[in-house]
């Protein structure tokens, strides 16, 4: 070596200043040394002798020494230091607020800070906190400290107030009030349990009048559910939003059971979206707390959805087994004018062979071509009732062919052949697109997955989205952008054949 250095290298950060010394060999005539930091050259220094050179480093950065060395025999040499690594730079704490308001409580994550360094990265795992030491299920004043030491040594810390008040009196009015609602529903529910079960025991003994008035426990909570719906209906009636509104659930009505219109539908979701809420204030005061006017609008609006998620898969349901049952009703036809039958024995016929919604569809069309309708009077107001494309198409063809007459096990034939045809590709699309959906399903769910994955590893990580204004905006915008995303997808993957 034609040189050395006292201090090769640094590899750990500190918050000291650095002097290096250079001692050149005697071999060595003169040398230029120049000085990087972050590799960026500061500046660069002759020396015209052998002399030792004192290198200064003061400021935060990492560091190398390149020098080149003129030797006496006419060569040169190059030497190169190792790394020193300066940080005068205290980390950064962010508190989640700075003044905190709350009632007396026992919950150590009512507030958190989050730290990081230019050099470490995030330090939130090495903070130091008094929360621990804080009495906060007291009233009084207090002062939450946390600290952090990064590597290099340096130290920062951050303080904020914590005020805790007295509990609010209206909240004990409501939690008494919510506990007396409970108990009284309780002992009205375990009373009414009571009642069916004695029913279920003493049915089978018991000897039934030709006209019994008597109704059971079960048809009371259904009447008492009866008036809360008519009465919201008739409130709802009157306002123009809501018959419009009220038109698009019409037809979740036969697959509903108790809502027998739209207007009963949308009552429905009401009274489920005030129910929810009534829950989630309940379980708030039990906390000490009082539901907020935004968390009390998100727990509305996911109340008043519910009903709609569970029609609208029951009405899938429905319609899959309405086209089925409508494509056997077909066959049956078709077998019945086969074998000689006319157009109103093969709705006899359909009646009492198809179940379900058809079965009960065509004994309706059978008891008004009884009452005198024509046959393409009663064909026209089943397709509209049903509102099946295949209903219109049949509907058609039969009055083609009551006007111009025709071979109807032709035309029947062809119409049971087009459903079948339909129905196949129907199940091959399904078939063929099955990966498509299931990738498509696991994008969906993949934030929700990960919600619950961070939020079970860091269960504070998400509260800046509620507790500060800009991450309710920041919420409302990936809210927004997720509905966007679901219904872009849909149409994108929803195939019409």
């Amino acid at each position: 070596m034609n040189g050395k250095f006292d201090i090769e290298s640094i590899e750990k950060p500190t918050n000291q200043d650095i002097t290096v010394v250079f001692s050149p060999s005697n071999n060595v005539t003169s040398y230029t040394y120049q000085i990087y930091k972050d590799n960026i050259p500061l500046n660069t220094i002759h020396v015209d002798n052998n002399s030792e050179a004192s290198i200064d480093m003061k400021e935060t950065g990492i560091y190398k020494i390149n020098l080149q060395l003129n030797l006496n025999d006419g060569s040169t040499d190059t030497i190169t230091s190792g790394e020193y690594i300066i940080d005068k730079e205290a980390p950064k704490i962010n508190i989640s607020s700075n003044s905190l308001e709350t009632t007396p409580t026992r919950d150590k994550d009512i507030i958190n800070c989050t730290a990081i360094d230019n050099y470490n990265g995030s330090l939130t795992e090495q903070i130091t906190s008094n929360i621990n030491d804080l009495t906060l299920n007291k009233v009084g004043n207090y002062t939450y400290t946390c600290s952090v030491q990064d590597e290099a040594g340096n130290v920062t810390s951050e303080s904020a107030n914590i005020t805790v008040t007295p509990h609010n009196t209206s909240i004990f009015i409501i939690q008494a009030i919510c506990l007396i609602v409970i108990f009284a529903l309780i002992i009205r529910i375990i009373k009414l349990f009571r009642v069916v079960k004695l029913e279920e025991r003493l049915d089978p003994y018991v000897i039934k009048p030709l006209q019994n008035d008597a109704l059971s426990t079960s048809e009371k909570l259904r009447r008492i559910y009866k008036q809360f719906l008519n009465m919201f209906t008739s409130k709802l009636k009157k306002l123009v939003v809501a018959t419009k509104y009220a038109k698009k659930l019409d037809k979740y009505a036969p697959v509903s059971g108790v809502h027998q219109s739209g207007f009963d539908i949308l009552s429905g979701k009401i009274i489920i979206a005030c129910a929810l809420t009534v829950m989630a204030i309940t379980i708030k005061v039990f906390q000490f707390k009082l539901l907020g006017s935004m968390e009390t609008l998100v727990v509305f609006v996911l109340g008043f959805f519910v009903l709609d998620i569970y029609l609208f898969a029951k009405y899938k349901v429905f319609r899959w087994n309405l086209e089925s049952d409508f494509t056997a009703a077909i066959t049956i036809m078709n077998n019945s004018f086969k074998s000689g039958r006319s157009i109103s024995q093969a709705i006899d016929i359909v009646s009492t062979e198809v179940g379900g919604v058809i079965g009960s569809e065509f004994k309706r069309m059978s008891l008004e071509l009884l009452y005198g309708l024509d046959i393409e009077q009663v064909f026209k107001r089943f397709a509209k009732r049903v509102e099946l494309e295949e209903a219109n198409y049949l509907t058609a063809s039969l009055t083609i062919l009551n006007k111009t007459g025709g071979d109807i096990i032709k035309v029947f034939s062809s119409i049971e052949r087009s459903l079948f045809d339909k129905r196949k590709l129907r199940l091959e699309l399904k078939s063929l697109t099955s990966g498509s959906r299931i990738i498509v399903y696991i994008l969906l769910g993949i934030p929700f997955f990960f919600i619950l994955i961070i939020s079970f590893i860091s269960p504070g990580y998400f509260l800046p989205f509620i507790t500060t204004d800009i991450g309710r905006i920041l919420l409302l915008f990936m809210i927004i952008y997720y509905i966007i995303f679901v219904v872009v997808v849909r149409k994108i993957m929803k195939v019409v054949i």
